[in-house]
């Protein structure tokens, strides 16, 4: 939803706002990811008498209630703004998140998990909303770039801080410290971002730019459904290293807990450098004037490609030979980052819908989170290993670069329905509430 800067004000600092959403990602796959570090501490899984399977729920408690509420905050957005919906959001699940160190059982660290996941749901769909309105074609890969440095140093930095505390003081400490230290963030956050709740007239306006794509639109879209593929293959790669990688590295290849962290730092951080250098590139070439699609297409073919090197990792011999797959298959992934975020949620998305879309997406994203979680650990569980986990993930990126190739084509974009059309529908709307 766009709004008018009033006369007199000053331009509004959109890198600094996409800085501070790049941060607030980052927070929150910090709240989100901590747990990883909780299983894989002994203290913690005895403390709960956790088996395989109970930390595959655990890990994928957050990512079910997350999935359930994207399309609710995808559509709240559209139609509501960005500043608001997200500063509440915020706070709720930097509580939740503090919460998780007070309880005392499963069935309440699972609630504090479901709170997290469906506060966090407002993040994606904001974010895509302010990239809209704000940045052009050739900027949004720069952007996306910089935004999902966000997501990737969320849990590279949150992994070792979170098993620092473990180590230094408890898992509870880990738990309320993370929590409540994001909350600093809230204060620039209301201070540099244009209050955009609609007025009467911007409401009205904005129900009527979302109705001309309606969700039927992007049901019937092979666009739509190729991006729910590949947004749930690379999801899928990305949430197991997410839950899994420490309990991984310490169980299987005999690191020790903070040495895990470290492990999983360097990996995050790999495939946010290059998540963030691919989305320049591409930018560069499509302002050169070669053909977005195919660009961002080909960028995202390579990573899907160049992730599938976590198999090498997972039959190597030798830790150091393993450890290297590990963070070079997760740092190609990068190559798909960006390039297929806005692919799929903006390049070929009609504007009116880009909030509704990502939501929609977003359902992909988190039920790969919880997919991840949950067979991941039913596949050790099975193999006893990691070796079917990662294989796991070799096939899902196998379907994502055929997802990208045969689905992702311009001419299967959402339809826009026209202003007759939409007015149409409105007023059947009010026929059908009339005689009911």
């Amino acid at each position: 939803m766009e709004t008018t800067r009033p006369k007199g004000a000053r331009p509004e600092n959109r890198w600094g706002i996409l800085v501070l959403l790049a941060l607030g990602l980052m927070i929150s796959f910090v709240d989100r990811t901590s747990m990883s570090a909780a299983l894989a501490d002994r203290h913690f899984v005895s403390e709960f008498a956790l088996s395989h399977v109970q930390r595959g729920w655990l890990g994928a408690a957050v990512f079910w209630s997350y999935g359930m509420l994207q399309l609710p905050m995808g559509w709240l957005v559209d139609r509501y703004g960005v500043k608001w919906p997200y500063s509440i959001c915020f706070v709720l699940w930097c509580l939740a998140a503090a919460a998780t160190g007070l309880v005392g059982t499963l069935s309440a660290l699972i609630l504090v998990r479901l709170l997290i996941g469906a506060a966090e749901a407002v993040v994606v769909p904001a974010t895509y909303r302010y990239l809209a309105n704000n940045f052009e074609e050739s900027q949004k890969g720069t952007a996306l770039g910089i935004y999902s440095v966000g997501g990737k140093m969320g849990p590279a930095l949150g992994a070792p801080i979170a098993a620092w505390l473990i180590v230094s003081a408890s898992w509870k400490v880990m738990f309320i410290a993370t929590g409540l230290v994001g909350l600093i963030w809230l204060m620039p956050w209301l201070l540099m971002l244009r209050n955009d709740f609609p007025s009467k007239t911007e409401l009205v306006a904005a129900k009527q730019r979302a109705a001309s794509v309606p969700l039927s639109n992007l049901l019937t879209s092979p666009v739509v459904w190729g991006g729910l593929i590949t947004n749930f293959c690379y999801s899928y790669f990305a949430f197991y290293c997410m839950t899994w990688m420490p309990a991984y590295l310490v169980e299987q290849r005999g690191l020790s807990l903070k040495q895990s962290g470290l492990y999983t730092f360097v990996s995050f951080a790999g495939i946010a450098i290059v998540a963030a250098l691919a989305g320049f590139a591409a930018d560069r070439l499509i302002a050169r004037g070669h053909d977005a699609v195919m660009v961002r297409k080909s960028f995202i073919v390579a990573g899907f490609i160049g992730g599938t090197t976590v198999l090498l990792g997972a039959y190597a011999r030798s830790p150091q030979i393993a450890l290297l797959w590990n963070v070079v298959s997760l740092s190609l992934l990068g190559l798909v980052t960006a390039n297929n975020l806005a692919l799929v949620k903006l390049t070929l998305i009609p504007k009116q819908a880009v909030g509704l879309n990502t939501g929609l997406q977003q359902v992909a994203t988190s039920l790969a989170g919880g997919v991840s979680a949950s067979l991941s650990g039913w596949l050790l569980h099975v193999g006893g290993n990691y070796t079917l986990p990662m294989m796991a993930i070799f096939v899902f990126l196998v379907v994502g670069v055929t997802s990208t190739v045969v689905l992702l084509q311009r001419k299967w974009a959402p339809k826009v329905n026209n202003y007759e059309s939409v007015q149409q529908v409105q007023r059947a709307q009010r026929q059908r509430s009339f005689h009911k």
